[in-house]
């Protein structure tokens, strides 16, 4: 017989996870909004594609989780495959991302102060271990005035918090490693980037990352509007909402600072737990759909302090079917919550002559760690562990997770509960 899982939310962890799940279990997923997809949802408005928190592509250097989401969709007929062409907006020019390869670019006065920190890294040989946190590692890695010029400002502009104090594992796998031949090599025989892993992507056709959603939804059970209030322990198995359902099996994939109020078990340590980790901090994103002039950019990176807004996203260049009328269309992203006034003047400011559509505010959409967030998560789950209770996702573990590394993770909890029964 299978076993009961119900699963917490409905982006592309829990329905990755459900998916997986569907042939050993009966899955349930409950969803507290209207609509599914959580962080890659979208929606039309006047016939245009907003990807309404970032703008979301498939890519994976994992052949395993290229596998499984290949067996879900046909790459050919409903998948573009595009070369990133991201580009960084600096001193009112447009110059190659990522900045390190495009030294070159820059003016003669700050190239050589950059070259100069490049050749002193090289001689001094500071090894890893001496990178502690994240500003470390920038000033490390490329010297302080590429830190003061671009990785500083854009980094403390997207994260809204103290650099120093973000710890650096938190990072690692997330950040090129770059080697400072490298840089110098690239800057020299001018190459592009092309390790990065989204250095080239996939992008549905029609709908976007919805599509995806949508898709993966197809023959799952989803309860929408529906809000968890208790998990309870009833003689080994996990009711939610007194009894409303039953299972074996809880996945959380929504956000873990709210498991303290829902779950009602009777253990000191795990109470302990969740209540360790209710003041995590996050950062919310303020987006703007706008109709903008034509142009080849997939993404432009605003570092300048001048610019409050951090990226645009090109969402119209992905596939021709996001925009309604003849004119391209972008996302404009900021972090934090912002009025839109304030978001209509930065319009002003930014090429291509952006015209508003739409607005959205996202709440919660970057997570950020301090130096015991990691240990804190690692504990909850453990005490999770004990009553058939599991985290996936960005918000429920804490991870600044792409839709691949979602994914990834949903794989690899699938074989932790395979192996827990």
């Amino acid at each position: 017989m299978k076993k009961e899982a119900i699963v917490i939310g409905s982006g592309i962890s829990g329905l990755s996870i459900s998916k997986m799940l569907q042939h050993t279990h009966n899955v349930k997923i409950l969803e507290r909004a209207d609509k599914i997809g959580g962080l890659i949802k979208c929606s039309r408005v006047d016939g245009n594609l907003f990807h309404l928190v970032g703008g979301h592509v498939f890519n994976s250097r994992k052949q395993e989780v290229l596998d499984w989401f290949w067996s879900h969709f046909d790459r050919d007929t409903e998948f573009l495959k595009a070369v990133r062409n991201a580009k960084i907006l600096f001193n009112n020019q447009i110059i190659g991302y990522p900045i390190e390869n495009f030294i070159y670019q820059l003016p003669e006065s700050q190239i050589k102060k950059i070259i100069d920190d490049l050749l002193k890294i090289l001689v001094e040989n500071k090894s890893n271990d001496q990178n502690n946190d994240f500003e470390t590692f920038l000033k490390n890695s490329f010297g302080q005035t590429l830190y003061d010029l671009y990785f500083g400002p854009y980094n403390t502009k997207i994260w809204n918090t103290d650099l120093s104090k973000v710890p650096l594992d938190w990072l690692e796998g997330k950040l090129p490693m770059p080697k400072i031949n490298d840089i110098i090599l690239s800057n020299i025989i001018k190459k592009d980037e092309a390790d990065m892993v989204h250095s080239t992507f996939y992008y549905p056709v029609i709908d976007g990352s919805q599509f995806i959603i949508n898709r993966l939804a197809q023959d799952l059970d989803v309860k929408l509007s529906y809000q968890v209030n208790t998990i309870q322990n009833k003689n080994g198995r996990l009711s939610i909402n007194e009894d409303e359902y039953l299972s074996d099996v809880v996945i959380y994939c929504g956000d873990i600072r709210q498991l303290f109020t829902i779950i009602k078990i009777e253990d000191q340590k795990l109470i302990e737990s969740l209540l360790d980790v209710r003041d995590l901090q996050s950062n919310g994103t303020s987006n703007v759909l706008c109709e903008t002039d034509d142009n080849d950019i997939s993404w432009l990176y605003l570092p300048e302090s001048k610019f409050k807004a951090h990226r645009i996203i090109y969402t119209g260049n992905f596939s021709e079917t996001n925009n309604g009328t003849n004119k391209k269309t972008c996302v404009v992203e900021f972090s934090g919550k912002h009025d839109e006034d304030e978001m209509l003047d930065e319009l002003k400011l930014l090429p291509g002559n952006l015209k508003a559509i739409s607005f959205n505010y996202e709440p919660n959409s970057y997570i950020i760690h301090q130096n015991d967030t990691k240990i804190k998560i690692a504990t909850l789950k453990e005490q999770l562990s004990k009553y058939n209770i599991y985290l996936l996702g960005r918000f429920s573990e804490w991870e600044y997770y792409n839709m691949d590394k979602c994914i990834e993770g949903a794989m690899q909890l699938k074989q932790l509960i395979e192996n827990d029964v």
